[in-house]
């Protein structure tokens, strides 16, 4: 009779420790990351075209984000084209360059061109001095126009992160509906995303700290996403290194990324006169970023790490 009682428990124990075992098994297939490794800036210069076909074409890039606005915009068109495997988002400009609307005097600085100060666009955002109805009318502008090109948009992201503001937030995403785009990046790097060795980097103390203070914006931005019903992701890494990421970052970057859904956010390029006219502060950081994103350390890093890399036409499956 002990001895019958004994075989039961050790066979419940057993059946316990299996379904465990399983249990994690399936766990583990269905929390692995995913990443979405999107460049920014696409259409800036014919060299930032090139360099972002190379990343998608022959290293781990799988999103790009296209300015309606840009200089080489017919360029980046034609590149889109031939990359159907690669996302394309709309990078909507509401500072610096030129606006395709007119009549959006709260955006312009008097001359008809964006303003150029970032800091005094975030304090009219945050002080509501910008006009929701010019927003709106702009990124809408912007969308259409890459539209009209053919080319089908998996989402909408701002240049400089412009929409991590809730007051620019809510209009670029009703713009995004009305244009049949259903989803939008996530801009915030909450701190359980941050590489560990963030802190032991005095180069990035004041890019973390400026991350640190946007993250009040985190929550409001969360709530109106949920309440306009569009897609995004956990967050964005990436933020802290702009303009810093290479081989190294990059690598350490891809061992700190949580379960989870994420967005790595980049700049490939290559270093040309045109970029130098272009106005950009990532000048010689761009072409670091694409032998980065194209050397096989970065592949081996993302295996070792199980991820799985995803567009955001993957981002609801």
């Amino acid at each position: 009779m002990v001895c019958l009682k004994i075989l039961q428990f050790t066979n419940q124990r057993q059946i316990v420790v299996g379904f465990s075992f399983v249990s994690f098994v399936v766990y583990s297939l269905f929390t692995v990351p995913r990443l979405i490794i999107n460049a920014d800036d696409l259409g800036l210069t014919s060299g930032v075209n090139r360099a972002i076909d190379r990343a998608s074409r022959e290293g781990v890039v799988t999103s790009a984000t296209l300015m309606a606005t840009s200089r080489a915009f017919e360029e980046a068109v034609a590149l889109c084209k031939n990359s159907p495997k690669l996302g394309i988002g709309c990078h909507t400009v509401l500072v610096d360059g030129e606006p395709i609307s007119s009549g959006i005097s709260s955006l312009t600085d008097g001359t008809g061109k964006f303003k150029s100060d970032i800091k005094a666009f975030a304090l009219a955002a945050i002080q509501k001095k910008i006009s929701p109805d010019e927003i709106q009318r702009e990124a809408e502008a912007q969308i259409r126009k890459i539209q009209a090109t053919g080319i089908t948009l998996t989402h909408v992201d701002t240049h400089k992160h412009t929409h991590m503001f809730p007051h620019v937030l809510r209009p670029l995403i009703k713009a995004a509906r009305a244009c049949g785009i259903r989803a939008i990046r996530n801009p915030f790097e909450p701190f359980r995303a941050w590489p560990h060795f963030v802190m032991s980097k005095p180069g990035l103390w004041t890019r973390a700290f400026e991350v640190t203070l946007l993250l009040k914006f985190a929550n409001a931005s969360r709530r109106i996403i949920n309440e306009e019903g569009i897609s995004t992701t956990d967050g964005t890494v990436g933020v802290i290194t702009t303009g810093r990421l290479n081989q190294g970052l990059l690598i350490r970057t891809i061992q700190a990324l949580p379960e989870g859904t994420w967005e790595l956010v980049c700049h490939p390029g290559y270093v040309d006169a045109d970029l130098h006219a272009a106005g950009t502060r990532l000048i010689g950081s761009r072409q670091i970023e694409l032998e980065a994103l194209t050397s096989d350390q970065t592949r081996q890093a993302l295996a070792q790490r199980g991820v799985e890399l995803i567009s955001y036409a993957e981002l609801g499956s």
